[in-house]
């Protein structure tokens, strides 16, 4: 049947130009080397300018600072009841912080100290360059298991604890830089790699096995397994109960670990009570010293701290190594923490500024995170990031502006100086029930509950996470996520769905006849979408398999109702790109079989809502001169009333 291009009824576009030439008429799109240019311009080396105040800047230096330096924009509005309020959840902040970072040094095979380290210089160069006004910054548990799972690997802290540091400082390094690389270059996106399930899983398999680890503290215990999978370290404890130990350690852990939990229930059953569970893990340390040290409790087999190392963050420029065995291990360590941190920072940072109605800049944190980092790592410190539970503790306290983490890093550095001698009998067992009451924050069993309603596959992306950290290891419950992530990406490029569409009737409106089963089908044209952002040389054969079995399938009905119809039904294939946003040389290809074989059998293929890169392509194959170019449209519903309008005319001159 011939059919001419002929233009609406009514239609406003003249005669000689029907609206699909706008189609065919449309600008080159810009190259990939344009695009490149334009987005390092726009990204990288932007400068966001309010259109309401055209002043410029009288000092171009002091304009790059605020860029880098959010403090100084906020710092002119600063004011006195912000400060008051600011002091008091820095306060609260401190007494929370102080005992978790003790226990969380320990966690990362560290001396005390270290960690106490980490809660002044990363929160102080935070509260310059960060964007986020509750966050609270410093050592956390996943990160710290991290690190004592990953670096006892190459180094083992009990034999030599000097070479252990001085992998975890260069691990810290390399966290810090790729972190603020990833801010500068608006890297952002490999964070999303690891996806909210997968994050879900892997917490809470982290927070198991950490609970495990503390096993050690709470019971005193001597003989402990360096493993962390949850066979050896519930293996470990069952031998270790055969040796030696003193049940007072196990007396002091729990009895302060019920002391801590039922301070967090009071806190959460009257919200105006947050310091109640606030000031307890410190209120813990100071009873728990307190008895040790007059009952002479560690002559009993109470095991105590000991010696805390008094004074201020020493520089560690000079244990940084870079030139070692390891640096490329090192470096891999490097690159999980730095992608693990900014994860749980920037999910918690997004979270609390949702509720205080704000918009949290992820570029400007990752830098400010790079940079504490940085800074960390030659001031003694190990990977920072915000924790969760000190950052809701922020939160409740009524903090204003990120002055609470200075309020914070000064009170610990008093502490330093002051409080080391102190706590030297504070004992193992109260820093491993202060780690065990922060772990039921990082099991969302809620969450895990709704990803399961929610998608299937998802849920086992986390079980993966989950029974990966549990059974193997940290990097292999990250790997068994991640991958699993991957194949559903791929699966799902290179096997897209190919729909049936169908009108829904009185509108223009074309959706798949599955999903509206009311939606028509029109005589004489197979409408098909393809489902897929790619038709590349991963799913252009079999896009173009699935096309033809369409065409077959409806081919074959007509076969039923061959005696009564002889003429042909199926005469027309619209195909719906309106999803496709790339299509490569594979693509075209297939594209061009596709209109070859539809040919040979006196059908016409029909392309509606090309997109402009794709359209590109079609035309510098010259595949739009084959398929002719009155065979292009704009929408399906342009094509389907043209083939409609054109079909009547033929019979009607019949």
């Amino acid at each position: 049947m011939n059919i001419e291009m002929q233009s609406h009824p009514g239609e406003a576009v003249p005669a000689e130009e029907p609206v699909s030439q706008w189609l065919m008429n449309m600008p080159e799109p810009p190259t990939m080397w344009q695009e490149l240019v334009g987005y390092i311009r726009t990204n990288v080396f932007s400068k966001k300018r309010n259109n309401k105040t055209k002043k410029k800047e009288s000092n171009p230096v002091y304009s790059c600072l605020k860029s880098v330096f959010p403090i100084l924009t906020w710092g002119r509005q600063y004011k006195l009841h912000m400060f008051k309020k600011d002091l008091m959840a820095g306060l609260t902040l401190a007494s929370l912080c102080i005992p978790q970072s003790i226990g969380y040094a320990n966690l990362a095979g560290l001396d005390p100290e270290y960690g106490l380290y980490t809660s002044v210089v990363p929160p102080l160069i935070y509260s310059m360059m960060g964007s986020s006004r509750e966050l609270a910054i410093g050592p956390v548990a996943v990160v710290s298991l991290l690190l004592s799972s990953m670096v006892r690997d190459l180094q083992d802290p009990l034999t030599d604890p000097i070479a252990y540091r001085k992998i975890v400082f260069t691990v810290t390094f390399f966290a810090g830089a790729f972190q603020a690389i990833f801010g500068l270059f608006r890297l952002g996106f490999l964070v999303d790699f690891l996806s909210h399930a997968a994050l879900v899983g892997f917490m809470a398999g982290a927070a198991i096995v950490i609970g495990l680890q503390q096993l050690k503290g709470l019971f005193g215990l001597s003989h402990f397994t360096n493993k962390t999978d949850v066979v050896s370290v519930l293996s470990s404890v069952f031998h270790s109960l055969h040796h030696p130990w003193q049940p007072l350690n196990f007396v002091i852990g729990s009895s302060f670990l019920i002391f801590i939990l039922l301070a967090r229930f009071i806190g959460k059953r009257n919200k105006k009570l947050f310091w109640i569970p606030a000031m307890a893990p410190l209120i813990s340390v100071i009873l728990a010293t307190l008895i040790v040290y007059l009952t002479n409790a560690e002559t009993r087999g109470v095991k105590i701290v000991k010696t805390i190392k008094p004074g201020f963050n020493r520089p560690s420029v000079n244990q940084l190594q870079f030139n070692g065995p390891h640096v490329g291990q090192v470096a891999k360590i490097g690159i999980i923490c730095a992608i693990i941190a900014l994860t749980e920072a920037i999910a918690v940072g997004r979270s609390f500024a949702t509720i205080k109605g704000y918009r949290l800049d992820g570029n400007k944190e990752m830098m400010a995170m790079g940079f504490s980092n940085i800074a960390g790592s030659l001031t003694s410190c190990y990977v920072a990031t915000g924790s969760f539970s000190r950052t809701a503790v922020n939160f409740s306290a009524g903090c204003e502006t990120v002055v609470s983490n200075i309020v914070m890093a000064i009170t610990v550095m008093v502490s330093l100086e002051v409080l080391t001698r102190f706590l030297y009998y504070t004992p193992t067992a109260i820093l491993a029930s202060i780690i065990l009451s922060a772990l039921p924050g990082l099991i969302d069993i809620a969450g895990a509950l709704h990803i399961w309603k929610l998608d299937k596959i998802d849920f086992l992306v986390l079980v993966a996470a989950f029974f990966g950290v549990l059974f193997a290891s940290v990097e292999i419950g990250l790997l068994l996520a991640v991958g699993i992530s991957f194949t559903r990406i791929i699966l799902s490029s290179i096997r897209p769905t190919v729909e049936a569409l169908g009108r829904l009737s009185k509108t223009d409106i074309f959706g798949d006849i599955n999903q509206y089963p009311m939606a028509t089908k029109t005589q004489g044209l197979l409408t098909l979408r393809i489902s897929s952002p790619l038709l590349c040389f991963a799913n252009a054969n079999f896009i173009r398999d699935r096309i033809l079995n369409s065409v077959q399938n409806v081919e074959e009905e007509e076969d039923v109702e061959q005696e009564v119809k002889k003429e042909k039904v199926l005469q027309v294939v619209i195909l719906d790109m309106s999803c496709v946003i790339s299509v490569d040389t594979s693509g075209v290809v297939a594209l061009e079989e596709l209109h070859q074989e539809l040919a040979s059998n006196d059908t016409r293929l029909v392309i509606a809502s090309p997109r402009w890169r794709v359209l590109h392509k079609l035309k510098r194959a010259k595949l739009d001169d084959k398929m002719k170019k009155e065979n292009m449209f704009m929408t399906v519903g342009e094509a389907v009333d043209f083939y409609v309008r054109a079909r009547t005319t033929s019979h009607d001159m019949c």
